[in-house]
């Protein structure tokens, strides 16, 4: 049987309707970055046969609301299967976070990898009601094992954001970069190489 991984792309919070508004009026767009796809696009067919990647579109990212996600998200449910390797990217892994330390999940978790996801820093990142609870003590014992990805260059999520993971769930693995920025890029062979080898562990 397949390898089903759920994969929670990026967003953007608010703390109200005027300030998306007025993030929309003076944000900058090139048709370069409209052209661009990602590493998420391509996920399913670079790890070939013996995957299944499942990545919903999350409702309204450019404005994200917490319970928006989560009732979306909760609509996978009768399709996972125990094993499921669960991957979010920025605010994806944000949601995975605080979703995982409030709700019980209804298959069992192989894997959890939060990739340049913010954690407990509202200074920093706007959250909104994406905010973690204090203790991510639920979190650790229903996420199965625990891999953070991050770059010490990512001008979005600061470095600082994984240590904190790090503070809050011990057990977890760090793997840093060194220039990867905000995880943007075309491929990402090393995510792929971490997920096949979690599949290949019984």
């Amino acid at each position: 049987m397949s390898q089903q991984i759920v994969l929670i792309h990026g967003g953007e919070v608010f703390d109200t309707y005027e300030a998306y508004l007025a993030d929309l009026r003076v944000k900058k767009i090139s048709l370069e970055r409209l052209s661009q796809h990602g590493w998420k696009m391509g996920l399913q067919e670079r790890l070939g046969e013996g995957f299944e990647v499942i990545a919903p579109p999350m409702p309204n990212k450019q404005n994200a609301k917490y319970l928006e996600w989560e009732i979306w998200f909760e609509k996978l449910f009768p399709f996972l299967r125990n094993g499921v390797i669960l991957i979010g990217h920025s605010l994806g892994g944000l949601f995975l976070a605080r979703f995982l330390s409030q709700q019980t999940f209804p298959v069992k978790i192989r894997a959890t990898i939060l990739i340049g996801a913010p954690c407990h820093t509202p200074e920093e990142h706007p959250q909104a009601d994406f905010m973690l609870p204090e203790s991510l003590d639920i979190f650790s014992a229903q996420a199965g094992e625990v891999i953070l990805m991050h770059s010490i260059d990512d001008p979005v999520v600061s470095y600082a954001n994984a240590q904190a993971y790090r503070q809050c769930v011990p057990s977890a693995r760090l793997e840093t970069f060194e220039n990867r920025g905000h995880f943007t890029d075309e491929e990402f062979p090393e995510l792929e190489d971490i997920v096949r080898d979690i599949s290949s562990k019984t």
